[in-house]
């Protein structure tokens, strides 16, 4: 067989080998992403045909307070869970990739919580919050002060969340760091040692550049999963109380399902993808994405 043709049955052979991820991506990617563009312009409630309406489900979006508090509230849990979760599963993963008694077993139990299920976690949060028989205010009156009510207070409500999704989403995140350093270049390391830069140094001149690829695809999916929540605001808060808690995943699910406004909720889809979407190219502009140090 000559060269060309060799190439040709290689690229028929790669196609071959791909083909069913790229129909298991046309299916339920590519079919409903189209679906729900389309939907987003009409008035559709799953029991009478779609009714095209233009850009008014979008209109009605400007004007809806509750939508751009779930906005606010999403961001929110954004901005505090990512970043500290990232930071302490960063810290984990220091101290798991030194020569510490009990590795395995320190690894397995951080890593729990990120395959237990989240309805099963909420629940177990939703009783560590109960405000009279609950573990946090068991401990703050073992200290001495007053606990809240967590779960029905507008004041503490967000911040209970939040906790729980930094503490459900340090496992991954300090798996992904700690595969990352184990595969850094070890010479680096002994030639700055040799060259007398401190551990303090060798980690902020080599380590958090070479960590670069790992940091951007754990803040891209974390950033993903944050905007996605819905479970742990389902079972703890259900959105309240006043709507403090509530998410847009929250608020896509009440319009589609008990609303059945079909076309208002895909639009409201529509805008967590495009945020979603900025959010991504924008990280990638700044940190330049997986291209590492090079």
């Amino acid at each position: 067989m000559s060269r060309q043709g060799l190439g040709r049955a290689r690229r028929r052979a790669g196609l071959l080998m791909v083909a069913p991820a790229l129909l298991h991506a046309l299916i339920w990617i590519g079919i409903p992403l189209v679906a729900a563009v389309v939907l987003s312009f009409t008035s559709y409630d799953v029991l009478t045909p779609p009714r095209f309406v233009g850009l008014a489900n979008f209109q009605d979006l400007l004007g809806d307070q509750v939508f751009r508090r779930a906005v606010l509230n999403t961001s929110v849990y954004t901005f505090f869970t990512v970043p500290v979760a990232m930071g302490i599963a960063l810290l984990i993963a220091l101290m798991l990739n030194t020569k510490l008694a009990g590795r395995a077993i320190f690894r397995t139990a951080i890593f729990i919580p990120q395959v237990t299920a989240t309805i099963a976690v909420a629940l177990v949060w939703l009783w560590i919050y109960d405000p009279r028989s609950g573990l946090a205010n068991a401990i703050l009156s073992f200290l001495g002060l007053d606990g809240p009510a967590w779960l029905s207070s507008t004041t503490w409500a967000m911040p209970a969340v939040i906790v729980v999704g930094i503490w459900q989403g340090i496992g991954l995140k300090m798996l992904i760091y700690l595969a990352a350093l184990q595969s850094l270049p070890t010479d680096l390391y002994e030639a700055a040692s040799v060259d007398g830069a401190s551990k303090v140094r060798q980690f902020f001149s080599l380590t958090v550049p070479l960590l670069r690829p790992a940091t951007f695809f754990v803040f891209v999916t974390s950033v993903i999963g944050a905007f996605q929540s819905f479970d742990q605001v389902y079972i703890l808060t259900d959105g309240g109380p006043a709507n403090s808690t509530t998410m847009m995943t929250y608020e896509i699910y009440k319009s589609a399902f008990r609303e059945f406004r079909m076309g208002y909720a895909c639009a409201q889809s529509l805008v967590l993808f495009a945020m979603l979407l900025i959010l991504t190219l924008v990280n990638r502009r700044i940190t330049g994405g997986d291209r590492g140090t090079r």
